[in-house]
């Protein structure tokens, strides 16, 4: 019989002294057992990295690497470097997974025929309770070709988390994580897209995001928050930068993914940075003028979006300071 092949789950660590044993122990706890699991102390300061290292003795599978801070997608490249298995796998270190999650997405795999799979989502608040979906899982399994899967992607229906997914390995190659950016997950995933193919989305919500104020990705700081916004403005461009070349009939699409994006911009970032010494706020705004009556027209757009970006494109601090004191 043959050996069912090698997956490779990869940890980005980061002061989560009390989250990651729950973390670690629901990777150990796969039913899928052919597992290495690689543990990056991004440079910790809580006690975290010696932590790393008792949990790693604990089982052979796991392997532990320290690096000085350079954020999650450094700490996931070098991991890949690193990595053996067929398959790789992420999980955050202070989320958790179900017990059967790896084997279901591999057998998905195997079943459809597909490089990568993917498991639905929830989110838990710290006090247990579960939150509003942020992506629904489809009711049954669904096959999605690379073209149908950016499409919900731009229109903020599809999950683009690494996290919740099973890659082939060789999908990597050549690829890793931007470094320094926010939204990382997006811009790679687009960019494997082509490659890909076609990926099956599975109905169980086997991955649970911990919504912790303040971890690396859910910081309540507006202040922190508008570098994500930017990023993901930059990530919009190079959508539909790529679609205008290579997928022309997703440009509505596109186009509404990137004044979406620039809205949550300046509906985010702190009212003391819309300034005209803000580059990034100041090409914004322009764009938002210079594209107005492409956005009136665009199929896609809701009337809700075309009014806040009426708004926003003719007095953007105004409108802000006003919806501040609207919402008391």
């Amino acid at each position: 019989m043959n050996e069912k092949p090698l997956i490779t789950v990869i940890v980005p660590v980061y002061n989560t002294l009390n989250y990651l044993p729950r973390c670690v122990h629901s990777i150990t706890a796969q039913t899928y057992r052919r597992l290495e699991i690689i543990l990056v102390d991004d440079g910790s300061t809580d006690g975290t990295g010696e932590l790393c290292d008792r949990l790693g003795e604990e089982d052979d599978r796991i392997r532990v690497f320290h690096k000085e801070n350079g954020g999650s997608s450094s700490a996931r490249n070098l991991a890949l470097r690193h990595a053996a298995g067929e398959y790789i796998g992420f999980v955050d270190s202070d989320d958790y997974i179900d017990a059967g999650m790896y084997e279901r997405l591999y057998q998905a795999i195997q079943l459809y025929g597909v490089p990568v799979s993917q498991a639905g989502r929830d989110e838990i608040d710290e006090q247990g309770n579960r939150l509003p979906n942020i992506c629904e899982p489809p009711e049954q399994p669904r096959i999605w070709n690379s073209q149908d899967f950016l499409r919900e992607l731009l229109l903020h229906r599809g999950d683009c988390s690494f996290c919740t997914k099973l890659i082939r390995r060789d999908l990597f190659e050549g690829e890793g994580f931007p470094e320094q950016k926010l939204n990382e997950d997006f811009r790679l995933l687009v960019q494997m897209l082509p490659a890909i193919g076609s990926l099956v989305s599975l109905p169980r919500q086997d991955y649970h995001v911990f919504y912790r104020v303040g971890s690396n990705s859910r910081k309540a700081d507006p202040e922190n928050f508008s570098g994500v916004y930017a990023d993901s403005v930059e990530n919009a461009d190079m959508v539909e930068k790529m679609v205008a070349k290579d997928i022309p009939e997703l440009a509505d699409t596109a186009f509404r993914f990137g004044v979406f994006q620039r809205l949550e911009y300046l509906l985010h970032i702190p009212i003391s940075q819309m300034t005209r010494s803000n580059e990034t706020y100041r090409d914004i705004v322009a764009y938002m003028r210079k594209n107005w009556a492409k956005a009136m027209i665009n199929p896609i757009l809701t009337p809700r979006n075309k009014v806040y970006h009426t708004l926003l494109a003719l007095a953007p601090r105004g409108v802000r300071k006003l919806h501040r004191r609207l919402r008391g």
